[in-house]
């Protein structure tokens, strides 16, 4: 069985809306493109880093489409490389495109479909796909949480965490590391149980059982 790592940028409020360019989303997000001021060479060498593995990609209708109007487009580079030659699996209610070469439609049962895809690679990376991520959290169906949290609130916008997620216990995986521009790159692991309750002025708070 192999990893799905959920790989994601975010805002400080967690905002994870079109962080690419102004018209990744038509629906009147104004602030699309948030993330391209933030961008440096260490938040470059990070994202870069994170795909090294990959076999698959496990993608939302919307991401996917963005994707396949571009990367198939580009020649050269690690990451058009990458994109361009592993298989795409796409999670859409409806019936997208999928003429981007090694795509795949899941069924209709998506948690059981990702299960599938889990079983047949190695390292699966999610990319944005809120949509879908609300799914896989729920679920429980992944086993890393990347994100890159910039220093900025936008105060509207899909979160990375909206309704339906369940209570998860997440461990860090790797130092938090910083950019020049204030980015922080945080690593999480899923962990087993559910978060637990104490009480902060018991003497024995922080000690192990």
């Amino acid at each position: 069985m192999g990893l799905i790592d959920i790989e994601l940028f975010t805002t400080l409020d967690l905002v994870g809306q079109s962080p690419g360019s102004p018209d990744e989303d038509p629906l009147g997000f104004t602030f699309g493109g948030w993330q391209a001021p933030l961008i440096d060479d260490v938040t470059g060498a990070q994202i870069s880093a994170a795909y090294e593995g990959t076999d698959a990609l496990l993608l939302g209708r919307r991401t996917y489409e963005i994707f396949a109007a571009y990367w198939p487009r580009q020649e050269s580079g690690q990451i058009a490389t990458l994109f361009n030659s592993i298989p795409k699996y796409v999670a859409s209610r409806g019936r997208p495109d999928l003429s981007w070469e090694g795509s795949t439609l899941l069924g209709p049962d998506l948690p059981s479909a990702v299960r599938e895809v889990r079983d047949r690679h190695e390292q699966v990376k999610v990319v944005g796909s809120l949509n879908l991520v609300q799914t896989l959290l729920r679920e429980r169906l992944f086993d890393r949480l990347d994100l890159w949290v910039h220093p900025i609130v936008l105060g509207v916008g899909k979160k990375l965490f909206e309704g339906g997620v369940v209570p998860t216990n997440l461990t860090l995986l790797d130092p938090p590391a910083a950019s020049p521009k204030g980015t922080v790159h945080l690593r999480y692991g899923l962990a087993d149980g559910a978060p637990a309750t104490g009480d902060m002025g018991a003497p024995d708070r922080g000690t192990e059982p």
